[in-house]
């Protein structure tokens, strides 16, 4: 029997169904998440899979969630429960079976069709702002293996059979988290997100046919594989090396972790592959990479540096080769390795040499270097309410930037870390300080801070908060103090990250990167998010461009001057002739 040929609208027109049928159940999570870090910050991703485990739609998730892994945790699912039946539900979060890390709970379910046939696989990602390790904060930096770290691990587990829970699996997690109410709450929202999604798809089956469905699998992938091929033609051959040091933290070297990514781009064969496995072996900490987070971290600086409308889906990825090598701390961990903070610090470690890399093969490709994180102003928050008696744990997103100088454009400001994309939200003070017994003092951006470059990275946000009332306990674990971000092709880098206590009689005392700290009622934290790298020089950019940030506040005069060789007036207004002057100096010197 011949294969159904799908035409370009219909496969227009589905694509945008599974995609909208993804964006149903993200928009459920946001609704329905009880934490602040879904309902306010959105740090959470919604995907569709094939039977076969290929990643067919993701409509607004974060790239380090999805680009690989909900692969591999479908195909555990599989492994591990033989028999699949509709009204099954998995949570999913072993970093050693697919997941990022274990504060990203995941809840998998099977599609089966009435006759029985497994059709596809929905995933709903939330991260947790507790998930029972041993220090109140899904990011340990400093365990120094996953017994340290505390972490409930489920390697796809049934949660629910015959659209029931298992309380079993319920009630250890309430009793081993600080929040119970709260993480069922949010658990509540993950399983609904993922029953949208699965009766979305058994409808559309109804509508236009499983045997449709299939061949438009087959058939989108292949377009997406074609694009994805135009797409690299349009890159120059080459190969180039990019390092990029995360900060010492408690169990890495004193000088830090340095991670190389070298990318071969191969436009005759359209594909592009990143090399990861020349780095050193996994350390006792927890800023080791899961599998997923590792190829994800590399596709996410390969994408960053192409036409941006190439579908991100299994089709796509056929022509990215990622090389990773086992118990690297860029690689494939082994069990009870540490994968704590694995979707942040050594990732973006990864994506941004890779992306650098594709900048440093030819002028006009790949993308700066993003800012570090995770200041404290990102940082997980905790303590008793004093209005309640009651614990309380939160991620907050109050303060961050790091967006990188692309190749045509300035950056993006809020893109909070290159794996996130820019997807989550930052934080309302006004919510967060209804939520928690803390308010902030200041949130703003911090001026001459920016990469400078032709196209600039982003400035530093710098904030100020503490309690209200009562103790607060702030965890973080904080990169880019020492070595901040880099620019390419002559850009400069951005500002380093930094943190201090502030006492009642407004000293400065001086925090590690790499913390819990606990603030009394008078103290402030203050936190200085990094900067992002700028593309191209600083002596190329639009003199305008410059004056216009002289105006804005975000560019002193002087540092007009001094790095971009542009003069203004008093009231921010460019002088052409005394610009061309100076920079014709410059120049020359």
């Amino acid at each position: 029997m011949a294969k159904q040929k799908i035409d370009g609208v219909q496969l227009a027109l589905l694509s945008n169904r599974l995609e909208g049928i993804s964006s149903k159940m993200g928009n459920t999570l946001m609704r329905t998440g009880r934490s602040g870090v879904l309902n306010i910050a959105r740090d959470f991703s919604c995907c569709i899979l094939t039977a076969d485990d290929e990643l067919a739609a993701v409509a607004e998730s974060l790239p380090i969630h999805v680009l690989s892994g909900p692969d591999i945790m479908a195909a555990t699912m599989k492994e591990y429960h033989s028999e699949l039946k509709r009204g099954d539900a998995f949570l999913h979060n072993s970093p050693y079976h697919g997941c990022s890390h274990p504060a990203d709970h995941t809840i998998l379910v099977p599609v089966i069709d009435d006759d029985g046939v497994h059709r596809y696989t929905v995933a709903a990602k939330a991260h947790q702002a507790d998930i029972g390790n041993s220090i109140p904060t899904t990011y340990h930096g400093t365990a120094r293996d996953v017994y340290e770290e505390g972490a409930l691990i489920f390697p796809a587990v049934k949660v629910q059979e015959n659209y029931e829970h298992n309380m079993d699996i319920v009630r250890m997690c309430q009793m081993r988290i600080r929040v119970p109410d709260q993480w069922w709450g949010d658990f509540l929202a993950m399983m609904g997100a993922a029953r949208i999604g699965e009766r979305e798809l058994l409808a559309l089956g109804e509508e236009v046919g499983w045997d449709t469905l299939e061949a438009f699998n087959e058939q989108w992938f292949d377009y997406s594989e074609e694009r994805m091929v135009g797409a690299i033609k349009r890159l120059p051959a080459g190969t180039a090396t990019r390092t990029s040091t995360h900060d010492a933290i408690p169990g890495t070297p004193e000088d830090g972790i340095t991670i190389t990514s070298t990318v071969t781009t191969d436009p005759d064969g359209g594909k592009v592959t990143v090399n990861l496995r020349d780095n050193p072996d996994a350390q006792p900490c927890g800023l080791n990479l899961s599998e997923a987070c590792a190829r994800t971290a590399a596709m996410v600086g390969v994408f960053n540096s192409i036409e941006h409308s190439v579908p991100k889906n299994a089709g796509s990825f056929r022509r990215i080769e990622v090389l990773l090598r086992e118990n690297s701390v860029c690689g494939v961990p082994r069990h009870p390795t540490s994968c704590s903070a694995a979707t942040t610090n050594i990732a973006d470690r990864v994506s941004n040499p890779t992306q650098a890399a594709m900048a440093e093969i030819a002028d006009g490709f790949g993308l700066a270097e993003c800012g570090a994180i995770i200041p404290p102003a990102v940082g997980v928050v905790s303590g008793t309410n004093p209005d309640n008696g009651q614990p309380f744990v939160n991620q907050v997103f109050l303060g961050l930037t790091g967006g990188a100088g692309a190749p045509n454009a300035d950056c993006w400001q809020s893109i909070c870390h290159v794996g996130n994309g820019g997807l989550c939200y930052q934080d309302s003070i006004e919510l967060d300080e209804l939520r928690q017994p803390l308010f902030v003092k200041t949130r703003t951006f911090a001026p001459d801070t920016e990469g400078a470059g032709r196209f600039c990275g982003s400035r530093s946000a710098y904030t100020e908060f503490g309690p209200r009332v009562g103790n607060l306990d702030v965890a973080y674990v904080s990169d880019g103090g020492i070595n901040g971000s880099k620019g390419v092709r002559g850009g400069l880098g951005g500002a380093t990250s930094g943190q201090f206590k502030i006492t009642r009689n407004g000293e400065h005392e001086e925090l590690p990167n790499c913390a819990v700290v606990t603030l009394t009622e008078g103290e402030l934290v203050g936190s200085q998010s990094c900067g992002g790298g700028g593309y191209g020089s600083p002596l190329d950019r639009d003199p305008e461009m410059v004056a216009h940030d002289v105006r804005e506040e975000y560019v002193s005069a002087d540092r007009a001057a001094l790095i971009y060789g542009v003069v203004v007036d008093g009231d921010g207004r460019l002088d052409p002739a005394a610009t061309e002057k100076l920079r014709a100096g410059m120049v020359g010197g």
